[in-house]
């Protein structure tokens, strides 16, 4: 496509969006008496509009029928989890058996390391991303530490190369070659939340399987953002929010995958709770833990409703407009706030990255290597600049020392919000 800065052109593109529909399905902050354009999906999605209902459905059925409600509320709490196993499947590319919604993203990491961090001897150590998001981090280092391994020791950090924000590809697999006799386990966000990069999750796996690793991803920038192919890339297990691109609300349920080459074997070890246990003698309350076939043994406590009627109403929506009509509306509405960004430092005559002033893209501009988000360092302006952007009424995100994100989102975003953003910034500027 080739992009136009006019409001015309914006107006056009979204004319023909086939999802154009879809922004009215979502609630917008308001600033200064007008709706915000909200850059911040990959932080916090928007309400649905449509959310409200779905939980208060169940306020209303537990109201009716109280403990009842577990058999006879309209959507019984006793399986409510079960709705989510076919619609978050086709979102992140599994099967069915493999998905099961659950707690939160790091307890999840923590009970999937459980089971998949098994080291033993000379294989004990893990390889990740440099600067992961601190909640990767903290899980990694104490795991390790749990089993009487010195985090300096037992971790592997990918890092950029010298003076770059992004890491390469193949820096990522000549370290796993190159670690290939002791590493245990390869755990990496699917998306670094800072700069935006996408890892060749496909790659890494079959690299991570042939250095006899397991291999795991972070999908919390992931989910709900790019097409995710978990169940035939062969990953070992992930985990996700649901509260970023998933929409479903602050602190909402996380989400787990694990393939099928580890579902129905008794012997794997994992922290158990009874809802995990076989629901055919569940009830019996017997000794002696017997996991459910699928995914859902490596539940732990029983569903939190109200959490996952708010989860369900984004699911409904993502599964009505379908991941591959989102992702090529993506690819295109982030190539035209990419567009954006090049014009404003041309309008202003800048091209070198060392003028103050100049607005640094760190994000990859390789369409296959990012998503939704591009990250931005504003040489010579820092938070002052964000702080700007807000009061003219743009939400998007600041991350410390000197990034400013921006995620134009599919379901709910514009390409004439992307042009009145750069409107915006050249005025902030």
């Amino acid at each position: 496509m080739t992009y136009e800065n006019t409001l015309e052109f914006a107006k056009q593109q979204d004319a023909h969006d086939p999802l154009k529909s879809y922004r009215n399905k979502f609630y917008f902050p308001v600033i200064n008496g007008s709706e915000a354009i909200y850059f911040t999906g990959n932080s916090l999605g928007l309400q649905p509009k449509s959310l409200q209902d779905y939980v208060l459905n169940e306020l209303e059925d537990w109201a009716s029928f109280g403990v009842e409600g577990h058999f006879h509320a309209r959507s019984p709490w006793l399986s409510y989890h079960e709705k989510f196993a076919a619609p978050v499947a086709k979102i992140v590319g599994a099967e069915p058996d493999e998905i099961v919604v659950m707690n939160q993203l790091t307890v999840n990491l923590h009970l999937l390391m459980v089971s998949f961090y098994r080291p033993k001897n000379e294989r004990y150590k893990i390889l990740c991303e440099a600067k992961a998001f601190p909640s990767d981090q903290y899980a990694v280092e104490s795991q390790v530490k749990f089993h009487g391994y010195k985090p300096e020791d037992a971790i592997i950090e990918v890092s950029p190369r010298e003076g770059e924000y992004c890491i390469h590809h193949e820096d990522i697999l000549e370290a796993i070659e190159k670690n290939k006799n002791s590493i245990a386990l390869v755990m990496i966000g699917g998306v670094n939340y800072y700069n935006g990069q996408v890892f060749d999750m496909k790659a890494i796996t079959e690299a991570g399987h042939k250095a006899g690793a397991v291999v795991g991803f972070d999908l919390a920038h992931a989910a709900g953002n790019l097409k995710l192919h978990l169940h035939d890339w062969n990953v070992d297990f992930a985990c996700w929010c649901t509260y970023k691109y998933l929409n479903s609300g602050p602190g909402s349920v996380g989400g787990v995958f694990i393939h099928q080459n580890h579902l129905n074997n008794p012997v794997t070890p994992r922290f158990t709770g009874w809802w995990g246990h076989d629901k055919q003698t569940r009830f019996k309350m017997e000794k002696g833990f017997v996991p459910m076939p699928t995914a859902e043994a490596w539940q732990i406590s029983n569903a939190p409703v109200l959490s996952m009627a708010a989860h369900k109403a984004s699911v409904d929506i993502f599964n009505e407009a379908g991941m591959d009509t989102l992702t090529a509306k993506a690819e295109l509405l982030t190539g035209y706030l990419e567009f954006i960004i090049d014009e404003t430092n041309n309008k202003r005559n800048l091209r070198n990255e060392k003028q103050a002033g100049f607005l640094e893209i760190i994000t990859p501009r390789d369409k296959k290597q990012r998503g939704c988000q591009i990250s931005i360092v504003a040489h010579g302006h820092g938070k002052d600049l964000f702080n700007k952007l807000t009061t003219a009424g743009v939400i998007s995100d600041w991350r410390e020392p000197n990034v400013i994100r921006c995620a134009p989102v599919p379901l709910y975003n514009s390409f004439e919000d992307v042009f009145k953003f750069g409107e915006i910034l050249m005025d902030c500027l």
